[in-house]
């Protein structure tokens, strides 16, 4: 089951409804933590409640969690893996129009992290300008990414725990730590050969990366003494014996080389191998 964060909402609600919702907010935490649904909710709240009536899955509640009603814009990473500058400029020019209901208008960004550097500098401006009754949300597990320009500028709100998992990802998930978790511990030769094997079109290093720091962790968790059940939980490797010291240095260069590939060109074989060389 999803995780409600009840003290998030409780908090946004009473904002909308005394009049003081801030233009932008940040809304970090882990994946799964349904900040995206939180968002939603509150949109629907707002157009119901200016409708003067209860929600009973109407037509427009129905448009907003489908993300495809007038008033609300969301934006994601495309294939390129980025936001670019031109979607930015999508919704610079979307929240000029007036609201089609005449209510809230409002921009969901999925992975704000992944704004481009240009991107980022086009969506502050958006940010030091706001248009009429509209509020932005930008979405991330990795906040620390963005411009500290941006974050002071969103009111920041934090979600807390577990991640929405199905057996599907769950499964997906295990099948790509697989692959990284075989050759910890050997020698380079073999490290090298896998990274070499890779086809990165068909899988981003930014996923086996963000698989892998779950479970690093997760056994971080784990040797603190946590009990979490975890999809996991049946996985073994020779991380397993790492002190707790080490397994956090590894989490902190698995994230220093998700920031690079963001905000650099760096090749994705050359920094995995990089990160082999550490496991």
């Amino acid at each position: 089951m999803p995780v409600l964060n009840e003290k998030q909402w409780d908090f946004l609600k009473n904002r909308y409804e005394s009049g003081q919702l801030a233009h932008a907010y940040l809304f970090s935490g882990q994946e799964g933590t349904e900040k995206k649904s939180l968002a939603k909710r509150l949109v629907k709240y707002a157009n119901c409640l200016s409708l003067q009536k209860p929600c009973e899955n109407c037509v427009n509640c129905r448009m907003i969690e489908k993300g495809n009603f007038p008033d609300l814009m969301v934006i994601k990473p495309e294939d390129s893996g980025e936001i670019q500058i031109a979607k930015i400029r999508e919704v610079q020019n979307f929240l000029n129009y007036k609201s089609y209901y005449g209510f809230l208008k409002a921009v969901i960004a999925e992975n704000s992290e992944k704004m481009n550097q240009e991107a980022q500098s086009c969506f502050l401006k958006t940010l030091e300008e706001p248009k009429g009754k509209t509020v932005i949300f930008l979405i991330s597990s990795k906040p620390e990414i963005l411009l500290e320009t941006i974050r002071s500028r969103c009111q920041q709100i934090k979600f807390f725990g577990r991640m929405v998992q199905n057996k599907e990802n769950e499964a997906q998930e295990r099948e790509i730590l697989k692959g990284i978790l075989a050759v910890s511990g050997k020698d380079f030769s073999e490290k090298f050969k896998y990274a070499k094997s890779l086809d990165f079109e068909k899988q981003k290093l930014s996923d086996i990366l963000e698989v892998f720091e779950k479970y690093l962790r997760h056994l971080l968790l784990k040797k603190a003494g946590v009990e979490e059940k975890s999809h996991f939980s049946a996985v073994s490797s020779c991380i397993e014996k790492y002190p707790i010291s080490k397994i956090q240095d590894v989490i902190n260069i698995t994230e220093d080389i998700s920031n690079k590939l963001f905000f650099t060109n760096v090749s994705q074989k050359l920094a995995l191998e990089t990160l082999l060389l550490e496991i």
